[in-house]
């Protein structure tokens, strides 16, 4: 790729998070990029791996040339430069690589918008210290201290320990599902851990829980049930306004199609928004580049469409074609539809 290319790449992709977030991290870039899954991103989160770079699909050369390009970007765009520190979330809080051969420093910067608030910027600015992640794993491990296993393991030192060796084993585990109870719970409690596990089928890891002191959990418990009936109150103020935006947002994603798409007809273009944008759905029209109203990421919305309604794909599905065959045998009509919606 030339770097010209790069460049354009690097800029749309930055556009998007800045747009979704008002800041704009090296992290943000590559996985828009798609040379790292937020899948790699976990795994060196957690500290289980040296540096980001070597799961990087690109080498680190480039990684270091799109850095510089992401800052040539962003003070262009007038956009603040913030250092800022990266900690595995592992017992020994381990600064966290990007590279093995570079200075980590063009890499840990988070380039803010300018109309972000004072209160925003210092949270974003502020030292945090990240969760301690146990990982429940989905297959056999030993720990690496005692040859022991168990339900949860802790890295340290690049290597699985179980909850005894880690001093840990007097926690209980919290299962997710209840916000309030969670954040109170790890409030009280003195040492915690975020429980994650990992998804096959998503191919992420997912929090499953907490890990808490009994203590904690007691405590919080109590507080939940004294305020419960405000906390109900308070969901459902919050539903009513999560769906007026979720209307606002679907009524700018139709005007976006049926201006990339005059052909199309007004109510197809909303029942398309209404359908990639739905919450919770994890379609397209959810992504942080629909939500910016990116031009690729409101196509493939129409072409899902299409492709379900205008096409013989599902039909195909049904009698056993393999998916990725069936859509090389509806890509001329797909494209004959979308010229037809163009003009």
């Amino acid at each position: 790729m030339s770097k010209p290319n790069l460049a354009r790449r690097v800029a749309d992709a930055a556009e998007i998070a800045l747009t979704a977030r008002k800041y704009v991290t090296f992290i943000d870039v590559v996985t828009g990029l798609r040379w790292l899954h937020s899948r790699h991103v976990d795994i060196w989160r957690q500290g289980r791996a040296a540096t980001l770079s070597e799961l990087a699909s690109v080498d680190e050369e480039r990684l270091l040339t799109t850095a510089g390009l992401l800052k040539e970007w962003a003070l262009a765009k007038g956009l603040k430069p913030v250092d800022t520190p990266y900690v595995a979330g592992t017992r020994d809080r381990r600064e966290l690589r990007f590279t093995a051969g570079h200075g980590q420093e063009p890499f840990r910067v988070h380039w803010l918008s300018p109309d972000l608030s004072e209160a925003r910027v210092r949270r974003l600015t502020e030292p945090k210290v990240p969760d301690l992640v146990a990982v429940a794993p989905i297959n056999e491990w030993t720990c690496a201290s005692c040859g022991d296993t168990g339900p949860y393991l802790i890295m340290e030192d690049d290597q699985p320990h179980c909850l005894t060796c880690a001093d840990m084993d007097h926690l209980v585990f919290l299962p997710s599902g209840d916000a309030a109870l969670s954040r109170r719970a790890k409030q009280q409690s003195g040492l915690s851990a975020v429980v994650v596990r990992y998804n096959r089928r998503r191919k992420v890891y997912q929090r499953a829980g907490l890990l808490v002191e009994e203590a904690a959990l007691a405590a919080a418990e109590e507080r939940c049930l004294a305020d419960e009936e405000v906390r109900l109150r308070r969901r459902e103020r919050d539903r009513v306004r999560r769906t007026e935006q979720d209307v606002e947002f679907q009524a700018r994603m139709a005007a976006e199609i049926a201006r990339l798409f005059p052909g199309c007809p007004e109510q197809r273009a909303q029942e398309i928004a209404e359908h990639a944008g739905q919450r919770g759905s994890g379609r397209v029209g959810r992504t942080a580049a629909a939500r910016a109203l990116d031009e690729n990421a409101i196509t493939l919305a129409v072409i899902a469409s299409i492709r379900h309604l205008d096409t013989d794909y599902d039909r195909l599905l049904m009698s056993g074609v393999p998916r990725m065959e069936a859509r090389d045998m509806i890509r001329e009509s797909i494209e004959r539809k979308l010229e037809e919606f163009r003009r």
